[in-house]
């Protein structure tokens, strides 16, 4: 029988872990996120984070800029975030306009400051095996979400569809340390269908509505779909889920996946480091 793997419930258990937490404090996480432009997925997407952080006591602010901002602009207001220091977090949200050098202004953010865990710094430390201040937000998530359901990752054969700083990359990186067989591939990658139905793990994250058929796994595979799609039919994960259910052992939703496992690691990723910054204050 074919398991679903609730990453809402999951969340939301965390969610509501941090907020007991938060209750303690005498001084609050406090979480900055800057939007450049008017995208409309990347505007509900940040009303939904400022929500979720307001839920469990964090202090948030967003900083709108149009979507002519210059990068110097851009980059003056990461300065003075990095500066406050009731400031604990900072998320640029992406994607950000063309013409942006989303590299330069990520590589802005303090480390220490670093929510997603983006900049080169926290990056290398994890690619060298260190502890990063933060680990990527949804790699981080759905590694939880498969440890929530004793779901064997040390030599498993796992393959992570999607070369992304932001998931595929940052997750193959962690499956190594975690003593797993890992294969990136793309979806220009040859036989690609070869690679998948030899995987005991199958992680989508390449942004196309239904890739990934129930021909591309082998029976009780683990699949994991990070794509949200929005098509004239609603939002499509990567995967089809119909075909590829009847196959796998655990399968994610989408939604209701590994979405809100994103942003539950996003608050869990602030608080971490609120403790951190008020440690060394301590020191």
């Amino acid at each position: 029988m074919t398991v679903i793997l609730d990453g809402k419930s999951l969340a939301n258990k965390i969610i509501e872990n941090i907020k007991i937490n938060t209750e303690s404090l005498s001084k609050k996480p406090k979480l900055a996120v800057i939007l450049v432009g008017d995208d409309s997925a990347s505007q509900i997407y940040v009303k939904n984070k400022q929500k979720k952080a307001e839920y469990v006591g964090f202090d948030s602010i967003v900083i709108p800029l149009p979507s002519d901002v210059t990068e110097e602009n851009i980059l003056e207001h990461i300065y003075i975030l990095n500066e406050d220091e009731n400031i604990n977090a900072i998320l640029v949200q992406l994607p950000l306009p063309k013409g942006i050098n989303q590299k330069k202004i990520l590589e802005a953010i303090d480390p220490i400051k670093d929510v997603d865990g983006f900049t080169s710094y926290n990056f290398g430390r994890l690619a060298l095996g260190y502890m990063p201040y933060a680990f990527p937000c949804t790699p981080k998530g759905i590694v939880k979400l498969l440890d929530a359901y004793n779901i064997e990752i040390e030599s498993k054969n796992i393959i992570v569809i999607g070369r992304s700083n932001i998931v595929g990359k940052p997750l193959s990186l962690i499956f190594q340390q975690r003593n797993a067989t890992v294969t990136m591939a793309n979806s220009y990658t040859k036989n690609l269908k070869e690679l998948t139905k030899n995987a005991d793990i199958i992680v989508s994250a390449v942004g196309k509505p239904n890739f990934i058929d129930g021909s591309f796994v082998k029976q009780g595979a683990v699949v994991v779909d990070v794509g949200i799609n929005r098509t004239e039919v609603g939002i499509l994960g990567d995967v089809d889920f119909p075909s590829v259910y009847e196959k796998a052992s655990f399968i994610t939703p989408v939604p209701g996946g590994v979405g809100p496992m994103t942003i539950a690691e996003l608050l869990e990723n602030t608080y971490e480091l609120f403790k951190i910054q008020r440690s060394l204050i301590l020191q």
